[in-house]
Parts: structure tokens; sequence; C-alpha cells
């Protein structure tokens, strides 16, 4: 775990042997225009440390560690204390592990030296990213550094949403196999510092996750945690949520699963996959070390999600769906696994855009607008077509249709393919691109990298809505020979791929698509300000 030098050089005090603490400490965290004020708050501690090279008077208060440099008077009387001397502080909440930091010469020795305290702090960086860091607290006296390293266990300990236990599910295949050296070498470390207990398996197929979690005593851990794609995250998502339904009584081939229940514990996703659309959506950006840094803070973020179900039959929890260009690029790529990740999306895209074919099909949805009454019309037993008749229908030859619960940000769309949407403001982003010629089609997925508009095309509808159905009306169509070979393989003739998540679902009929406010807890912190500064 790679930690920062204060100048290129080895914090004060801190030698080479340094067992407890990293070998090097990062700068102290400036001070903030933004700090608390420290008049009203109370004060747990007060004493002498020194801190970078410079003796403090440092403060603990119940929401801050506050220090000021304590600076020699001249002889006429005044202070030496300048804007050197300006009160710098890190919050409390910052911290996620404390250390008694001692000198030992040789590994096998027991406790060294006394040299003081290490407290092990998050660091806010720009674009949304985090950073793990470092800050000592020198101070020889045993009883001294005994009284702070207490009361700091016992600040850690208050904060009762982190987690102390959690089961961490990786996936070895995801992206090019790196999701095992990503969890060793960056996450495993920092959970190790912060004292959190881990219980690992590696996946060994597809579905392991989910028989593994169907099973699973859930009850000893506080998390689950999903080191892979978007692929891997969804399925333990889908897992989790298929396990509270199951607690709960309910089937998945009955209606009731229609009124789905909250999952029962928080799901952290550790971005290794190609795209990590679901990480970059929660996190604002797909960073391995600030994804591990908000499931240690246990910052959770409630997050919609959707069921796609056929017949009263569900089929998967979910959070994104492609119907159309979409689906199809994703059945392309899943046939040429053997390509790198990048030639393999390259290859699907190109591929599919050659074979450009719109589907004919009907599209019914219920504008977010018109839920409330809906509801209450369905709470009180009206009749089944009084609601339908609130439903809009349109019909045509679509070339992609996307519903998402989430704004989708990926590299290849730095403002999220739904930008308009939210991760829990209760609607879906409903995109349809009617027919339209190859050249205007690959300008609109142009505009995705670009600041401009890529639903300003008059073949690009949208619609915030609260529930979807797509039906295929061309169902009878046999694909090509060559159709079949590149996009279903031993799929049959009615089956029309969905991209879900990353994953390939094939469908033969029509998908029920209906969100589900709020339905399970996610690791990360609220990105809303990111959001709306980019939709414009």
């Amino acid at each position: 775990m790679p930690l920062g030098r204060r100048g290129g050089r080895v914090s004060a005090l801190g030698g080479e042997g340094d067992e407890e603490a990293p070998r090097a400490a990062a700068a102290a965290p400036r001070a903030s225009p933004q700090q608390p004020e420290a008049a009203s708050e109370q004060v747990l501690l007060r004493g002498i440390f020194e801190i970078g090279r410079s003796s403090c008077d440092v403060v603990l208060t119940v929401r801050a560690l506050r220090w000021r440099p304590i600076e020699p008077e001249r002889p006429t009387g005044d202070s030496k204390c300048d804007l050197s001397c300006k009160e710098e502080f890190l919050k409390l909440k910052d911290i996620f592990s404390v250390k008694l930091k001692r000198r030992t010469l040789l590994p096998q020795e027991g406790n060294g030296t006394l040299l003081g305290i290490t407290l092990f702090i998050c660091l806010k960086k720009e674009q949304n990213k985090l950073k793990d860091s470092t800050l000592d607290l020198i101070n020889l006296s045993e009883d001294h550094c005994d009284i702070w390293y207490r009361q700091f266990k016992k600040i850690l300990a208050g904060f009762s949403n982190r987690p102390k236990s959690l089961k961490i599910l990786l996936n070895p295949q995801s992206h090019k196999k790196e999701a095992t050296q990503v969890y060793y070498e960056k996450v495993e470390p920092l959970l190790k510092i912060a004292g959190i207990k881990t219980d690992v398996t590696i996946t060994e197929y597809e579905g392991h996750a989910l028989s593994l979690l169907k099973e699973c005593e859930l009850q000893e851990f506080d998390g689950v945690v999903c080191v892979g794609g978007d692929g891997s995250a969804s399925e333990v998502a889908h897992a989790l949520l298929l396990r509270a339904q199951r607690s709960a009584g309910m089937e998945a081939d009955s209606d009731s699963i229609l009124t789905p229940v909250r999952a029962q514990v928080p799901l952290g996703i550790i971005p290794a996959g190609s795209t990590n659309v679901l990480a970059h959506s929660l996190h604002g950006i797909a960073h391995v070390v600030t994804a591990t840094l908000h499931i240690i803070l246990g910052h959770v973020q409630p997050v919609d999600v959707c069921t796609f179900s056929t017949a009263g039959r569900l089929l998967r929890f979910g959070f994104s769906a492609m119907f159309g260009f979409g689906g199809k690029t994703l059945a392309l790529a899943e046939k040429h696994r053997w390509m790198s990740p990048n030639q393999r999306r390259d290859f699907a895209v190109i591929k599919a855009l050659a074979k450009l074919k719109p589907e004919d099909c009907e599209i019914s949805f219920l504008p977010l607008n018109s839920s409330p009454d809906l509801q209450e019309r369905k709470a009180q037993g009206s009749p089944k077509s009084d609601g339908d008749a609130r439903w809009h229908v349109i019909q045509g030859q679509f070339l992609n249709v996307s519903i998402m619960a989430i704004p989708c940000l990926c590299s290849v769309a730095p403002g999220g393919l739904a930008p308009n949407t939210r991760l829990n403001n209760g609607s879906m982003a409903l995109i349809i691109a009617r027919n339209t010629s190859r050249p205007e089609f690959i300008k609109h997925l142009k505009r995705y990298a670009s600041v401009k508009n890529q639903f300003n095309f008059p073949f690009i509808e949208t619609y915030t809505v609260e529930e979807v159905k797509v039906y295929p009306r061309n169902k009878t169509r046999a694909h090509s020979p060559e159709e079949e070979d590149q996009l279903h393989g031993t799929a049959s003739e009615t089956s029309f791929p969905w991209n879900v998540d990353g994953d390939l679902m094939e469908v033969t009929s029509e998908v029920h698509v209906k969100l589900h406010p709020r339905l399970i807890d996610l690791y990360g912190e609220s990105t809303e300000e990111m959001n709306d500064a980019k939709v414009t």
C-alpha cells in the first residue's frame, strides 16, 4: 500500500524498522475555510505532540483533531507566529484506524521503542477520488500516548455504521484477470489496517456467487463486497435481493415479487472490470482505493433497482438494460471472449454497426408523473383497464432501447448514458432510438463522449418513467444463419438478446421492467453535486 512522504523524506523519527506504522507519513492536512468552529465543541484531550518536525499544541474535540505550532517568544515579548502557525485540523470521521507507532530494529522483536501515535486517514482529492494517508503524533511518553490512543479507539468504536466483518466475493476472470491482484495488493491491506475481518471466496463459474449467497450465513457479516466487473456486481446484487425475497416468503414466479423487500446487508463494489459502470456511477470515479475507503468508512447510499420479469416470472434484479443495438453488441462480444476486453468491445461495436437493423417493437411505459394516481387507483381496487389507460404506447422500428435506473457513467460516457437520472430519485430513464441511417446513429453514439447533447436528434426520444414493457413484434422472424452465429449461437430463433448490467440475458417474449426505489444499500457517497454540474 503506497503511502506518501513529506517532501521526499521519511517522517520525523520514523525509522526503517518501524513495524506498526507505514515507513512514511503524508503531510498533515491543511486548514480549510470550512473548518468547524472549535469554540462550541467539547474538548476531550489536550496535549503536546511533534507533528511534521514542529512541536504543536494539540486539541481533541468531539468532532475534530486540531493543532497549532508552538512558537517561542522573541526577546521583545512578541511571538514569531505568522501564517505558518495557522491552526490545522482533521475531522474525526476521516480517521479509519489508529496504531501505536514504535521503532523496532528486527521484525522478530516484540514491542520496540514507543515513538507516538499514527492515525490512518482518508483524504479527499479532486474528481471524487479518495486517498489513504497517515498523520504521526510524536511523543515518547508511554502514559501520554496510551491515554490518547484509548480515546481514539473509543471514538472509532462509536462509528457504528462502519463494517467490522465482510464477506468478499472475488471474480478472478474479470477484465484482464487482474481482480485477484487488485484485491490482495490494494484492498486487503487497507481492510487489515482498519481491523475489518474478511471471509474471501474466489468464484469459479458464472452463477457461483448466486448459489453461494443462497446458503451463506449472512448474519455474521456487516456487508458483502464484490471484486469484479459490472456483471459480477450485478449478479451479487441480484443474489442478495433474491435471498431477501425468499427470507420474506416470496417466490420468484409469483406476483408478489413485483413488490420486493429490501436487501438485508449493504453491497460494496470494488471495480475490477472493463467498464465498471456501477462503481463509476456510485462514486463518480472507477477507482479501487476510493471504493475501498467508502466501504471502510461505512458510507452507505440507498440505490434504486429494477425487476425484469416476463409472464409474471422474475428474470432478475438489475440497474440498467439495453435492447436492440446494445443487446446485440454484448451478444457479439460474448461470442469472442478469447479476445482482450478492449479488442472484444471494439470488434463487437463495429460488427453490430455493420449489421445495424431495427427491431419491430411495441413499447408501453408508465410516466413517472402518473404513478401516484395509479397506485391510489390500484389500492382502491380499480379495474385493471382503468390503470392501463394511463400507460403510453408507442410502436415502430427501434434501433436501441435503453432503460436505466442509474446514470451509467463510464469512460466512454463521462456524463453518463442516462445523465438525467440519479441513483435514488425513484425514476428510470427510457431512451429510445428510432430507425435512422447508420451515419446518424453513429453521430448519436459519438456524442456520449462529448459535451454536446447526445439526445438532440429527431430519432431520439427520452422519457422519465417507473415501468416499461418491451414487446418484440417480429418474434416469428428467423435470423439468417450468419446472424444466428454472430448474435445467439445456440439460442432459439425467437430469442432476443438483452444487455442487463453487462450480462447477456436471452428472452423470447415481452419484458416488464419495474422500478423499486432504494431497494438496496451500496457502499458509497452521494455524487449528486457532480451529476448536477454535468447536466445542462
